[in-house]
Order: structure tokens, then C-alpha cells, then sequence
């Protein structure tokens, strides 16, 4: 079934034709031949496009291709070398900050009205006017244009409107008069939501919003979004949320920036459609070509046939074979292959408890895994998951309980945080992952599958104390796929990774065969590997065999998180 965000498409069967085959409507926002270059790098070359009201685009690229870069530019926040950026004189822009210390001094209330700058400064100076002990002549009449000037921004409703989207994003009551500084980092980070939702901006830019997000947050946002009337534009790597809100896709590849209408599966289907277009329209021509080249060879010194021979000769010259550039969007080769079949007995846990600077992680829990089981683990506790899949990996001891593999059972373990794998050592890729590797295999075998999980040439030479988040979680399942386990157990394994290796991973998971314990804040990812859903509760657990979307609609409502 559709989203309601989705009633803004056009008719069936145009949803594969780029918008620039289509009408497009007043932009609310332009950008025209931008260019910008990190030494001999191209980031972008001569990019156009238009993002009209109305309408939600999804900003998709490999990483490095230049998405947060290019929210930057549209916000102002960088120049570009080339080009220009125009926005419809009056409107108003507001961005999804990052910085979550940038307002530590102000309360939770101000921070959200701060979204809109110039109602928060006309509020600062009325205030501030009206806390003087003596007002003159001069402050009533500057007050009164105050007054004018805060309704005709509804500052009167300014505060209510705020509180709503605190509601709205998680935030409670008790939190809105504190400040900033006093809050927890995920905190920060809903309250910095609302911030750029606040009093109905023309042009939103969110960068990975649902970032920390629980999914009763995730689906209220996704809400608010489907029924916003003006231009939003999403950088996200959650592909659930994409479909459920975006109208286009702003797809960044070969450094330039192309449209395509409807959601992130549309805009799969519909690249994949052009792609293969292309390469059957290139494979007609050059089979045309050799013709043509066969029949010149043939007959240029027969006088009978070298009329026709020239002729042949002008049409070869104007044949185009279109290239068909690199694309930055590679997808990892992901496999996890089990060295042998599990037995009956997978995992038994009886009355398993533990405590975490006191406080109650879960008490007296007992499990039994059974063979094809992909359990994955719920709940807005990410720190009660992560400490049960310690244990179960033998880096935690429990406070009471046990916890029984099966004798045939050999696991592997993603953990959250993978510092502990990197740190104090001045190993290359190739020497860092030939350690996990079984010993017989050669360093030719080692680079040769480092190749297929995308570090090739002297991308394997690579010291692993400089790697990147994302590089970190591709060499952390290159080292799970060497193992050959017969029992998963993964601990947020998409954090860090871009779209095409989450489809990657996600793919892989699916096909995996034996048992899986796991956590995701991947929407889409648990409600596609998933069998079998665990949720930690404050006070209980909860164990229902059924897919992640089936146990969203008839188990808990929405008061879980996919994490």
C-alpha cells in the first residue's frame, strides 16, 4: 500500500523517465552549473537542477559523492567554485544542524524557536525591552513595532507550535525548560529536529534525520513530511524512510546530479532501466559498426561497390558509441557461508540477568534458538542489547544465568564498537585481515577477497588506524565471512555503511542459512531477514515468531525502536 506522500505522483507508467522528460513547475530553489573540485578530484561539473514545492527529494550517491557537500552549497554554508545557487526572494530556509553544542547555553524551548531566526531575534529584542526597569518613549514606540512584527509571525503561537513538535519528536515536557547543555546526546539531537521543522519553512534540508531516532519518532516524522506542502531535501541512508517519503530521487553519480520521479525503489528500477538501455542501444551500434566496417574492407576496391563503399564510409563516421562513464556507486561482494550445517541444538540461555551500574539490563531471560531462527533484537535499550550479545560472544560475564551453545555451533560476532580491533597497531588491511584468515590460504587469496569487499590495488595497503567508519564495518565483515560460522551474531551492523553495501548486507542476510541473532536500525533490513522478533521492555520481554512489520501492526503499536 501506498504512503499517503505517494498520492503526489504522477499517473502510472511515468514513474521510469527522468524529470527532465517532464514538466517541470516554478523551483522554489535552483542551482545552476555548479562546480567544485578537491585537487584533481571532480565533485561536481556543471550540475542544474531544480527543486520545486510540493514535492520531497531524496539526495542518494555512494559515499564521497558529494551529498552532505551539496547540502552545504544549496544552505550557503559552501561556496562552489562554479555556479550559483537562487532561491525565490522571501523564502525561507532552515537545515538540520549537526553541531550539538552550538545552543548548550539556551533551553530546550528557545533552541526549536531559534529554527526561525528572524522571529527568535524580534522575541530577543521585545524581551529584552520589556525586562527594562525604566521604559522610555523611544522603547514603547519600538515595542509596538515588535508587537507587529512577532504577529504577523505568529509569534504568539510560537511556543505551542514548539511544544507540539518537542511531542512530536520525543521530547517531554519536563525537558523544555532546561538547557541544552543538560540533555542526553540523542536528546540533543531530536531537539535539533524540531529546530528545522519550526514555523513551516519553505525549503527543509535534512541531513540523515532519523539518525537516534526510536520508530514511533521515525513514523511521526514520516507523517509530518508526507502532509509538509513545501520543498524538503533528505540526505538518508534509510531506505524504508526514502520510500515512505519522497516523491523524487536526486540521484549524484559520474559528478553530475539526475532526477528521477518517485521513491527510492523507483529510482532502482528506473536507473537499472536506463543503464541497461544504454548498453543494448551502445551494443546495436557497434554492431552496426562492424557491419559497416565488414562491408567497407569488403568492397572499397571493387568498382562495381565502391559507391557504396563511400557511402558506408560517411554513415560509419557519424555512428556514437555513448560512453558509459565509472560510476561511483560500487556494491561490496557480501557472502556469509557456513563451513558446515548446524546441529539440532543451536543456543540455550536460562535465566540470564545482568546489571550495568545499576541498573537492570534484563533479568531471569531464557531463550532457545532453534535451527533457520533469524531473531532480531528490539527496543529503544540499545545498551541491554548490545550487553546480551557480549555475553553471548564470551566478552561479558552474566550476573546469574547460563548461557549453552550447541556442541556443532561455531560463531562470529559483529560488535557495535570496533575500536578495540584497530587501535595500537600499524598493520596494513592485508596483514590485519590475513590474522583471521585460515592459515593455509596465501596473501593472494587475502587481496583477492579484500578486492570483492572494495579495497583494491593499493587500497588494501591501507594502515587500519586510518580507516573510516564505513571501511572499519566492511573489514569487520570481511573477517565474519572468513570464519565460516554457522551461527550470526550482529550488533548494529549497518552503522557507517552506505546504501549500496546495506543492500549488499542486506542481501547476504537474507540468504544466510543457519541461526541469526541481530539488531538494526535498517528498517527495512529487519523486516526482510527477520523471523522472529525479541524486544526488551522495561518490564518484560517479549517473543513473538512473525515478521518485523507484522509485530509492528498487532504487538506493540509503535512504541518500539528498530535498533
Amino acid at each position: 500500500m501506498f504512503h499517503p506522500a505517494f498520492s503526489r505522483f504522477p499517473p502510472c507508467g511515468s514513474h521510469y523517465f527522468p524529470t527532465s522528460f517532464r514538466t517541470i513547475h516554478t523551483a522554489m530553489i535552483t542551482a545552476t552549473n555548479i562546480g567544485l573540485s578537491y585537487g584533481k578530484r571532480v565533485i561536481f561539473k556543471e550540475v542544474n537542477i531544480k527543486f520545486t514545492p510540493g514535492n520531497c527529494y531524496g539526495l542518494i550517491g555512494a559515499n564521497g559523492a558529494g551529498k552532505s557537500t551539496f547540502l552545504k552549497i544549496l544552505s550557503g554554508e559552501i561556496d562552489p567554485q562554479q555556479g550559483q545557487v537562487s532561491i525565490d526572494p522571501g523564502k525561507r530556509l532552515t537545515v538540520l544542524r549537526q553541531d550539538q553544542f552550538a545552543f548548550d547555553e539556551h533551553t530546550v524551548i528557545n533552541t526549536v524557536i531559534m529554527g526561525h531566526k528572524k522571529l527568535y531575534e524580534v522575541m530577543a529584542e521585545r524581551d529584552k525591552i520589556y525586562a527594562k526597569t525604566e521604559f522610555t518613549e523611544a522603547d514603547g514606540m519600538r515595542s509596538g513595532e515588535l508587537e507587529v512584527l512577532f504577529g504577523e509571525m505568529n509569534g504568539y503561537e510560537s511556543e505551542s507550535e514548539a511544544a507540539v513538535l518537542l511531542n512530536g519528536v520525543g521530547i517531554g515536557e519536563e525537558l523544555r525548560q532546561k538547557k541544552m547543555k543538560e540533555l542526553e546526546g540523542t536528546d540533543k539531537v531530536r531537539v535539533l529536529l524540531a529546530q528545522a521543522l519550526f514555523g513551516n519553512p519553505d525549503i527543509l534540508l535534512l541531513d540523515e534525520p532519523t539518525n537516534q531516532l526510536d520508530i514511533a519518532t521515525i513514523t511521526w516524522l514520516e507523517n509530518f513530511l508526507s502532509r509538509f506542502s513545501n520543498t524538503v531535501i533528505i540526505v538518508s541512508h534509510d531506505r524504508h524512510f526514502l520510500n515512505q517519503v519522497c516523491t523524487h530521487m536526486a540521484d549524484i553519480d559520474y559528478s553530475k546530479i539526475q532526477v528521477y520521479v518517485g521513491n527510492y525503489d523507483f529510482w532502482q528500477q528506473a536507473s537499472q532501466l536506463q543503464l541497461r538501455q544504454k548498453e543494448t542501444e551502445n551494443k546495436k551500434t557497434k554492431a552496426k559498426e562492424q557491419d559497416l566496417k565488414d562491408f567497407i574492407r569488403r568492397f572499397s576496391s571493387n568498382a562495381s561497390k565502391a559507391k557504396q563503399a563511400t557511402s558506408r564510409k560517411k554513415l560509419l563516421e557519424k555512428l556514437t558509441i555513448e560512453d558509459m562513464p565509472m560510476s561511483s556507486r560500487k556494491y561490496p561482494f557480501i557472502d556469509f557461508k557456513p563451513e558446515r550445517p548446524s546441529g539440532d541444538i543451536i543456543l540455550e540461555i536460562e535465566n540470564l540477568s545482568k546489571t550495568v551500574d545499576g541498573v537492570t539490563m534484563f533479568k531471569d531471560f531464557s531463550l532457545s534458538v532453534g535451527k533457520g531462527d533469524k531473531i532480531a533484537f528490539v527496543g529503544s535499550n540499545g545498551l541491554a542489547k548490545t550487553t546480551f550479545f557480549q555475553i553471548l560472544a564470551g566478552e561479558l560475564e552474566p550476573d546469574a544465568g547460563t548461557v549453552r551453545w550447541g556442541v556443532t555451533i561455531s560463531k562470529a560476532y559483529f560488535p557495535k564498537e570496533n575500536n578495540s580491533y584497530f587501535k595500537d597497531t600499524d598493520m596494513n588491511i592485508v596483514t590485519w585481515l590475513r590474522q583471521y584468515a585460515p592459515p593455509q590460504e596465501t596473501e593472494s587469496f587475502v587481496r583477492g577477497f579484500l578486492g570483492r569487499m572494495l579495497f583494491s590495488g593499493e587500497e588494501a595497503l591501507k594502515k587500519v588506524s586510518v580507516l573510516s567508519g564505513g571501511e572499519r564495518v566492511r573489514c569487520m565483515l570481511s573477517r565474519m565471512m572468513l570464519s565460516g560460522a554457522n551461527a550470526l551474531i550482529l550488533d548494529e551492523p549497518t552503522n557507517h555503511l552506505d546504501l549500496e553495501s546495506i543492500t549488499s548486507l542486506n542481501n547476504a542476510l537474507t540468504a544466510y542459512p543457519e541461526a541469526m541473532l541481530f539488531s538494526s536500525h535498517d528498517h527495512q533490513l529487519v523486516s526482510t531477514v527477520a523471523n522472529r522478533i525479541i524486544e526488551f521492555l522495561p518490564d518484560r520481554i517479549t517473543d513473538a515468531r512473525m515478521s518485523f512489520d507484522d509485530y509492528l501492526t498487532t504487538c506493540c503499536g509503535l512504541e518500539l525502536e528498530a535498533a
